[in-house]
């Protein structure tokens, strides 16, 4: 009996999958309109939660922005033109991606060149071990340490 329940509830939490923020008083009645709503949802970031999509949060500042976004689209706006009013009244911290530009560099490209000089600075390290390792077999013994050497071993030295 207990097994069958939690087998039960094990089931049913698997099946619930993404559960979206959005109330169904939210919800256009035009399901076009609705599924750019929900797209340009995804891609601004909730100024409360900051890694949730405000179509994720259920923060209220993200159902201000949520109905925001379905307003603007009501009136006629393209899906850019939502983004660019919500970037201009927040800042492009709204967007979960933010966009590729100079001030953005840092943050697109830094990583990518922090590897780079990882890599460069192990290739340098790699190459000056073997060189150095390849110097100390080659170099030969000078007379003093071979006389040393044969005195520690006990060998006969040649005259």
């Amino acid at each position: 009996m207990i097994r069958t329940l939690i087998i039960s509830l094990l089931s049913l939490s698997l099946m619930a999958g993404h559960a979206a923020a959005y109330e169904p008083s939210e919800v256009l009645d035009d399901p076009a309109l609705e599924t750019r709503a929900r797209t340009i949802s995804a891609e601004l970031r909730c100024m409360v939660c900051q890694n949730q999509s405000i179509d994720d949060s259920n923060a209220p500042l993200a159902k201000d922005l949520r109905i925001l976004v379905r307003d603007r689209l009501l009136a006629g706006d393209t899906d850019e033109e939502v983004i660019e009013f919500v970037v201009d009244r927040y800042g492009e911290y709204v967007l979960l991606r933010p966009r590729v530009a100079p001030h953005t560099y840092i943050l697109w490209f830094g990583p990518f060149i922090v590897l780079l000089l990882a890599g460069l600075f192990a290739l340098r390290y790699v190459r000056t071990r073997s060189v150095e390792e390849a110097a100390g077999e080659g170099t030969p013994l000078t007379e003093d340490e071979r006389a040393r050497v044969d005195r520690l071993l006990g060998t006969p030295q040649d005259n």
